[in-house]
């Protein structure tokens, strides 16, 4: 039996999220299992998870994955790189997946390997400090820095969101020598941050939020998958969803307010000076969405700043990061993900937790990060429409949902 991973976010589900579990089956052959990588609580951009991590991995199993793992919570909210390094080693770390499949624009697995081979290549370093001092956003200066070692239209995919994560997938397989094979299918749909709706195509997961956020929740419920509108309708019924950042706004700028300039310093990991212009203001903001126009700059993307915010209100440093995956945790499974569970106690390079209490038999690097994590998540309930919702403790109690 083969066994596809797939790095995952599912913020929320939709049919493009579905045809991806379709064609891996379909190229891979039917008996084939289906493992998934999954954000918790928080994501990538530096946001909230529209619904918590227990309903969208149930929603992913009933829509056609066999496991949902969780993505430790410093790589989900990390920068590109390390979010989709955090994504292989915990597929790596399986021991039973034997391929890596992703969705890009270009769908072209060697075509994204030739641009991780350039990043990775010795000369790379002193071209892209070159192309920085243009004073172009990091974006621009990294594509032309790449266009000097590959083709300019291998350069050009720097240019794709999706293409972009799947060049860090290969570039994590090939830094850490992981023999997975890879598979890269085409994008179906809206483009990865459309928000605009087309009669006829699957709506991006940005545009399925904005809908919601507009409060045309009937419009957002169509464009999700049906396990996934389902999922979403017994949480919004518990009072649980939908969760934004903007649930938690005063909270998090009286988090920032009570920063020090030494605390915004902590976290601009490039020390560009990016967390002078974040300290100031934090410090005058009234709403988040002035607090990131003020403070955003050409060279850095929004997502940047937005990242550095959240890592703040929970109390995240990027000196302190992780080396390595600790253990594994399911989120849930069904039958066949039971006995990939099964293999995995054998095979798996870390500790498999099905049960919170065992963190405490692991080593030091577990328990800080289980702890982490479940302060987040008794931080992320507290964006809970209904706060007679948001009692903490949860990481402590809540074990795999099996279907």
């Amino acid at each position: 039996m083969r066994v596809a991973g797939i790095i995952v976010e599912y913020n929320p589900l939709h049919m493009g999220h579905v045809h991806l579990l379709r064609e891996t089956r379909r190229l891979l052959g039917e008996d084939a299992a289906v493992v998934c990588a999954m954000s918790g609580d928080f994501v990538q951009r530096g946001d909230f998870a529209l619904l918590r991590r227990q309903a969208r991995a149930m929603a992913a199993v009933q829509s056609g994955a066999d496991l949902v793992l969780e993505l430790p919570l410093p790589w989900a909210v990390s920068s590109a790189e390390r979010f989709a390094d955090g994504g292989v080693c915990t597929l790596a770390s399986c021991g039973v997946v034997d391929t890596l499949v992703f969705g890009s624009e270009c769908g072209d697995a060697a075509a994204l390997r030739r641009v991780a081979l350039a990043l990775l290549d010795g000369d790379f370093p002193a071209r892209l400090r070159r192309e920085l001092q243009r004073g172009d956003s990091f974006a621009a200066a990294r594509q032309r820095a790449v266009a000097g070692l590959v083709s300019a239209s291998d350069a050009a995919l720097l240019e794709n969101p999706n293409d972009i994560l799947g060049v860090e997938y290969c570039k994590s397989l090939l830094r850490r020598r992981v023999p997975l094979e890879v598979l890269a299918l085409p994008r179906l749909g809206a483009a990865h941050d459309a928000q605009a709706l087309k009669p006829g195509q699957n709506a991006s997961a940005s545009a399925i939020r904005a809908l919601l956020r507009a409060g045309r929740r009937q419009e957002a419920l169509e464009q999700m998958a049906p396990a996934m509108a389902a999922v979403y309708g017994a949480e919004e019924a518990a009072g649980r969803a939908p969760v934004f950042l903007e649930n938690c706004e005063r909270a998090v700028l009286a988090r920032l307010r009570a920063m020090g300039e030494e605390d915004f310093a902590a976290l601009d990991e490039g020390r560009e000076g990016l967390y002078r212009r974040l300290c100031r203001a934090g410090r005058t903001a009234v709403s988040l969405a002035e607090l990131l126009e003020t403070a955003r700059t050409r060279r850095y993307a929004r997502a940047r700043l937005r990242r550095m915010v959240l890592w703040a209100y929970l109390g995240l440093r990027p000196g302190i990061f992780p080396g390595e995956i600790p253990y594994l945790r399911p989120l849930a499974a069904n039958e066949t993900g039971r006995a990939l569970l099964a293999r995995m106690r054998k095979a798996a390079g870390v500790p498999v937790l099905t049960k919170p209490a065992d963190v405490r038999r692991l080593g030091g690097a577990a328990q800080a990060l289980f702890s982490q994590e479940a302060r987040a998540a008794d931080l992320y309930a507290l964006a809970y429409p209904d706060l007679a919702a948001a009692a903490g403790g949860s990481l402590w109690r809540d074990g795999p949902l099996i279907l």
